[in-house]
């Protein structure tokens, strides 16, 4: 994710408490979208689910963590077999922790919070109130 999908990053930030639908997807951002569930569908094919090398969450579970919360983050519709690969990852005890922490988190950046806007109608947010 650090040096790959920058339209992901820069359309589609990072943000776990919040459902946004999206006004617009540029070309770029579908072709990194369509390019993940490629991937995705990949490793679920080639090695039996539900994670991406099997039977266990790994290492290449972790590096696509961000991009499951971004996904659904912002509505991204997937095929059955990457929308069965996100239910596992979301339901990962580590991932809902993370996610927990993520929701009782109380900083909001105000250009982030900005850009929410920019990218659509915040439908949801699940994070507690700002202080």
């Amino acid at each position: 994710m650090h040096s790959g999908f920058a339209c992901l990053r820069n359309e589609h930030g990072m943000n776990i408490g919040v459902r946004v639908a999206v006004t617009n997807r540029s070309p770029g951002l579908l072709a990194d979208i369509a390019r993940i569930e490629r991937l995705w569908s990949e490793g679920v094919d080639r090695y039996g689910g539900p994670f991406l090398a099997g039977p266990e969450f790994s290492a290449v579970d972790a590096f696509f963590a961000p991009v499951v919360y971004r996904f659904r983050s912002y509505g991204v519709v997937v095929a059955d077999t990457t929308a069965d690969y996100m239910d596992a990852m979301l339901g990962h005890p580590a991932m809902r922790e993370w996610e927990l922490a993520a929701l009782d988190e109380d900083f909001r950046d105000p250009a982030h919070e900005a850009e929410l806007a920019q990218i659509g109608t915040v439908t949801d947010d699940l994070r507690v109130a700002a202080t």
